[in-house]
């Protein structure tokens, strides 16, 4: 079953323009809130990338995001923004999509007269990208005053762990933490400014996802990605890691060598790596693209297959503990650490 999504935020009350076209709101939210090219480029982002090659796919990744993005805000229809989206190369279409939950997102708040869109998409097509799409979540979230720290509000730790909009709820949180790291990573990376808004195991999400904001900043240099993470506080690591496993093995974008040296450098928080590679697995098996750099990445690290891995994130998932103070979210993480240590 697709997931019922936690309502984040109370949408504007008094609106009373439901009345007007499709096609015009399409117009005024991609004049209000479209985003320039220009802002996903290395040199807008201060991104010190020395791999052409790897500055190339850094900067596609972030162009497809606006894709999706900007098709969701301005489609007059699932259908088109479906067809819009299903037309881009595979290895790059989850980005499209986790584009279009953020474009969705903000689009069911500022025309709340609407029917929730972003719903919908997840009850179709966006189903498959169902992880990408708590993720484009979390970047709107990021983008509206108040929005996360409003989200926070809804999400229940001790919720029903078989929940899925519960247990992917803090995939949101991950969202916002790579788009502070991608937007703003002077603050979240150089000075390591810690989130006011957030606590407890917010905080830990959120450096899940400025992990993987990590191998974009850092050109998906495996040396420096490495020696960045060496400067946070202990604590902060294990997260951190988890983020980069993620983004490295499904991004792409690393040479085996350079996986192979990833994997070393992880050191104590190899089993961290591990986990977010098979998040990547899964994610990228659930949409039905498996591209090479992901299988290869699950060889060297996991030492199997990109099938066996993303069945054990499944398995993880069966009768997650309750508790009041863990979310079922990291009980499933932590499984699936421990079933690496065996390997």
């Amino acid at each position: 079953m697709p997931p019922q999504l936690i309502e984040p935020l109370s949408p504007p009350s008094d609106i009373k323009l439901s009345f007007l076209p499709p096609i015009f709101w399409g117009k005024v939210k991609r004049r209000f809130l479209g985003i320039s090219p220009e802002e996903v480029t290395a040199i807008r982002r201060g991104f010190q990338i020395v791999d052409p090659k790897k500055q190339a796919r850094v900067e596609q990744i972030g162009t497809t995001f606006l894709i999706g993005y900007h098709g969701a805000i301005a489609s007059e229809s699932l259908e088109k923004l479906v067809i819009e989206l299903e037309s881009i190369d595979a290895e790059y279409r989850g980005f499209a999509y986790e584009g279009a939950a953020m474009g969705l997102t903000l689009s069911d708040f500022f025309t709340p007269w609407q029917e929730n869109r972003l719903q919908q998409f997840l009850r179709g097509a966006g189903d498959a990208y169902v992880y990408l799409a708590y993720v484009g979540m979390g970047w709107a979230l990021s983008r509206l005053p108040g929005g996360i720290s409003r989200y926070l509000q809804t999400l229940n730790p001790a919720a029903n762990s078989q929940s899925q909009s519960s247990l992917l709820g803090c995939l949101a949180i991950d969202g916002y933490g790579f788009h502070q790291g991608y937007f703003y990573w002077r603050e979240q990376v150089e000075k390591q400014i810690i989130p006011k808004n957030l606590s407890g195991y917010a905080l830990q999400a959120f450096d899940q996802g400025l992990g993987r904001s990590l191998c974009f900043v850092l050109g998906l240099d495996v040396k420096r990605i490495a020696a960045t993470i060496q400067l946070f506080s202990e604590a902060r690591r294990s997260h951190l890691w988890s983020g980069v496993g993620l983004a490295s093995a499904y991004a792409g974008g690393l040479s085996p060598s350079e996986m192979m040296e990833l994997g070393e450098l992880s050191q104590t928080y190899l089993p961290d790596l591990a986990q977010g590679i098979a998040f990547a697995a899964k994610a990228r098996l659930r949409a039905g693209y498996l591209p090479e750099h992901t299988e290869q990445i699950c060889q060297l690290v996991w030492q199997q297959s990109s099938v066996v891995v993303a069945a054990i994130t499944d398995e993880a998932l069966v009768n997650l503990p309750f508790d009041e103070n863990t979310p079922a979210y990291e009980f499933w993480r932590s499984r699936i650490k421990n079933e690496f240590k065996k390997v």
